[in-house]
């Protein structure tokens, strides 16, 4: 389904009934992630899946996707449906759209899950990486996409889910060259919002991977260190959804059922 916002071509999935689930997908990825969770998320409960800004079938709104310019599109969505409360689970970027719209909207959320995803803002050495990569992705957006997606997977994991790799690269090509740039351009200037997870007043669980070559493993065990923040471990890379992917979808069951 399709909301305009702004002029903006918001789209969005919506299957079930009964408690709100929102999932937003990361980094060069589309709503489509979520495809193979749904028919087990939606037999007892409603699940929005939204295309972020500039990614899937969203349409981008400016050079810079700030995390919080992301937030007012979600919201917007969520508003449309007349929903209230909603728990919501973030893939990386996803994560970092997660944790603004708990800045912003606090009372909307019934429960909140990291997923690859991180508290803390862009380190000075990881800005410069974002810089790298605007550049790399104006001289030539497909090797950086096609190189993109392969790191994020655990180096053993690239060949043996080689078939979902090639089906994300195809989807992630289709990425508007704007979409990618406004994508890093917003998540170098996001904020830290390691206070978030100190909030009890709802459920957070922060799944980490041992192997992340994205992530720095004990930096995330840090922020969650005199939290009541649920911290669920996988043995494997950044792409927790395909590489464990039923201890992945046990632990998501489990966190709404609650």
């Amino acid at each position: 389904m399709n909301l305009i916002y702004k002029g903006t071509t918001i789209f969005y999935t919506d299957d079930g009934t009964g408690n709100t689930l929102v999932l937003l997908h990361g980094f060069l990825e589309n709503s489509n992630m979520w495809l193979p969770f749904i028919p087990s998320l939606s037999k007892n409960n409603r699940v929005i899946c939204i295309d972020l800004l500039g990614h899937g079938k969203t349409d981008c709104l400016g050079y810079v996707h700030s995390m919080e310019l992301i937030v007012d599109v979600v919201h917007a969505v969520l508003s449309h449906l007349k929903i209230k409360k909603a728990t919501i689970i973030g893939h990386s970027m996803g994560g970092y759209v997660a944790l603004a719209l708990a800045e912003k909207k606090p009372n909307l959320i019934k429960g909140l899950c990291l997923m690859n995803s991180t508290a803390q803002e862009d380190s000075f050495e990881k800005k410069k990486n974002r810089d790298r990569a605007i550049l790399a992705v104006k001289q030539n957006h497909k090797t950086f996409i096609r190189l993109a997606i392969s790191n994020l997977f655990r180096p053993k994991n690239r060949t043996i889910f080689s078939k979902e790799i090639k089906q994300i690269k195809k989807e992630a090509l289709q990425t508007p060259l704007q979409g990618i740039i406004a994508a890093l351009e917003g998540m170098k200037i996001r904020k830290n919002r390691t206070f978030i997870l100190s909030n009890n007043s709802y459920k957070q669980m922060m799944m980490v991977s041992k192997k992340d070559p994205v992530l720095n493993y004990d930096s995330l065990i840090n922020q969650t260190k005199y939290t009541q923040v649920k911290v669920v471990e996988f043995p494997d890379g950044h792409m927790s959804h395909i590489e464990n992917k039923n201890h992945f979808l046990q632990e998501i069951m489990h966190f709404i059922e609650k």
